[in-house]
């Protein structure tokens, strides 16, 4: 268990030891408090240490002392019922990945390399990849998924397992049967599964993809939906693999559904993975922090299901704050896509 420690930033005691997270609470941002402030976390804080600054009057001058200290993660007193959380993340973003993780996301990655190497998809390894997944989430958290996942070299394997991995925790705080929950992680797990149909100099090319390329991308969902479909796969999975693009107002591909027309699992998994890919690493970009990602979710008003996103912050976003380390039975819909 990590060791806590209080200082007086007005004693001028022991401060040489050294400690992994710094949470300054200053009531009183005078240029007295923040010089000690400066000294005390040059002992105490080591070169790669997370500093939480925590603001009793948040504006401008504030932001411009957290920038000066280096501050990680800033957060007004008002939130600070938040800090166990924020506090428990940064120390999983810190530390180093459990073996747990890392076995589980090389087995389910294991499973992609197949998959995308025969095309073919067989009952019993879809389960131990979706179990992998689960399992992974389920004892070291979504955090720990994320860091492990970040590691592997293939773009697309990364992007799935990154799905999979945020569907499994969001699956988690939805008070699922064990079966939806199963049904929700091997959605994810197989929802771009016909990627495998797409030309691998698509797939990884360095750079954003142009017009042809990119129609040439499109192709994958109704080519993951024939997939599953004649492997015999259940309909549940035939709509995310086909429909996961598609968007409440009609916007997305392949068919443009609306609305209702777009069963609750798709619509799940469709958060999932625009979150998926904001926060990946791109030759053409850096990842999108966590609060970023969320909001750009949350401004697809109309498009997205608006209650599925509101109970998705929890899953990436433990408090309110501003600034990103980083980092129900659900209903279905008669109509199988066409």
């Amino acid at each position: 268990m990590a060791a806590l420690t209080i200082l007086d930033l007005y004693d001028d005691g022991d401060r040489s030891r050294p400690a992994d997270i710094v949470v300054s609470d200053v009531s009183e941002l005078t240029a007295d408090a923040i010089s000690r402030l400066r000294t005390l976390l040059g002992g105490v804080r080591p070169a790669d240490g997370r500093l939480v600054f925590v603001v009793h009057e948040d504006g401008p001058r504030a932001r411009a002392y957290a920038d000066v200290l280096g501050a990680t993660v800033v957060v007004p007193a008002v939130d600070t019922d938040t800090l166990p959380a924020l506090i428990e993340r940064l120390l999983v973003e810190a530390g180093d990945v459990p073996l747990f993780a890392r076995k589980h996301a090389i087995r389910a990655r294991e499973f992609l390399r197949e998959t995308f190497s025969s095309g073919i998809l067989t009952s019993d390894e879809v389960t131990n990849g979706t179990e992998a997944v689960a399992r992974a989430i389920g004892a070291s958290g979504i955090y720990n998924w994320i860091r492990t996942v970040r590691e592997f070299d293939d773009a697309t394997h990364q992007h799935i397992l990154l799905v999979a991995g945020l569907a499994a925790a969001f699956a988690g705080t939805l008070c699922l049967s064990a079966a939806d929950k199963h049904r929700v992680v091997k959605a994810a797990l197989l929802h771009d599964v016909g990627k495998t149909k797409v030309p691998t100099a698509i797939l990884n090319k360095p750079g954003k993809l142009d017009a042809s390329e990119m129609t040439v991308m499109r192709t994958h969902a109704a080519e993951g939906h024939s997939m599953l479909l004649a492997q015999g796969f259940e309909d549940a999975m035939l709509w995310v693999a086909r429909s996961h693009h598609e968007m409440l107002d009609g916007s997305g591909y392949p068919d443009g559904l609306r609305g209702a027309d777009i069963p609750d699992l798709v619509r799940l998994v469709t958060i999932c993975d625009i979150y998926g890919a904001l926060i990946e690493h791109r030759p053409y970009r850096a990842p999108a922090s966590n609060v970023s990602a969320f909001d750009v979710l949350d401004g697809m008003a109309g498009r997205l299901d608006r209650d599925l996103v509101r109970a998705f912050k929890p899953v990436v976003i433990s408090p309110p704050f501003d600034g990103g380390a980083s980092s129900d039975a659900l209903r279905p819909r008669p109509r199988q896509p066409a």
